[in-house]
């Protein structure tokens, strides 16, 4: 179905993970309020205040859950026009501070737990004919951001596989995204945790502290969630999506840009500049 303006509307029934709060939370209202049918996931089944958004159990990290919330899915709507990958947390420490569990706890959130939906949800849209995939990256997936290689990497990985299944989808009719939001208002701030040996190890302490100083000065003048639920939406409206957007303020967006087109040192000058390192 078109609109007048050309613009196809998709995503009937929509997924929409990391729904209890933050960006999740602002996507799954604005998706609502704009008459699709949207399940809301996330671990603990939070509810959302926002009518029209239908709650469901998805935990991510794990098979079965991400299994049966698909199900559960397909059994109330009988289709899955397009899932929205947002869940996620966010690192923050120097490298060689991240210990090896901490990181695996990143990827798998952050990087398999993408996979594990996409993979659960691939079958489905197969049989329709159709559908959209749009995957929450970050500018941090867009550079190694100093302090939060982790994350980054995580958001890489994520950007990587996006841009495979894009290719590997696009004569099947199924659309795959990337959002690449800057700093929003969000929980991700509120729940992001430090390395452990960062309250140890001497060596970055205070360039660490200059970096967090500064990456809390920038979330406090962060602009409302909304705007990454409204590109969402437009997204999703489109019938030929480009492969990813960015979103958010213009001082952070502008790294698109940079790395694209300045010299290698030229970029790492500008970028640690600005972040304190």
């Amino acid at each position: 179905m078109r609109s007048a303006n050309g613009q196809e509307r998709h995503g009937k029934v929509v997924l929409v993970t990391g729904a209890s709060s933050g960006i999740g939370q602002a996507i799954a209202a604005t998706l609502a309020a704009q008459g699709r049918r949207v399940f809301g996931a996330s671990r603990s089944r939070a509810p959302v205040a926002a009518p029209g958004v239908e709650m469901i159990a998805l935990d991510v990290d794990d098979d079965a859950s991400v299994e049966r919330a698909i199900a559960t899915v397909l059994a109330r709507a009988d289709r899955i026009d397009a899932v929205v990958n947002n869940a996620g947390w966010a690192i923050m420490g120097a490298v060689e501070d991240t210990a090896i569990a901490e990181a695996k706890a990143q990827m798998e959130t952050n990087f398999f737990g993408v996979l594990r939906v996409c993979r659960a949800v691939l079958p489905a849209m197969r049989r329709q004919g159709g559908g959209a995939i749009v995957n929450i990256s970050s500018l941090s997936g867009l550079f190694g951001a100093p302090f939060s290689g982790l994350y980054s990497a995580s958001k890489f990985a994520v950007e990587g596989m996006s841009e495979a299944l894009r290719f590997e989808t696009r004569k099947l009719g199924i659309r795959v995204v990337l959002i690449e939001p800057g700093d929003h208002m969000s929980a991700l701030a509120a729940r992001r945790r430090i390395v452990a040996a960062a309250a140890t190890n001497p060596a970055y302490r205070d360039a660490f502290a200059r970096f967090k100083a500064a990456q809390e000065k920038d979330e406090a003048k962060a602009p409302p969630p909304e705007r990454v639920a409204q590109l969402v939406a437009k997204v999703l409206s489109l019938s030929s999506p480009a492969p990813r957007y960015t979103v958010g303020m213009l001082g952070q967006r502008i790294v698109a840009p940079l790395k694209r087109f300045l010299p290698g040192r030229w970029f790492e000058w500008v970028v640690g500049t600005a972040m304190g390192v």
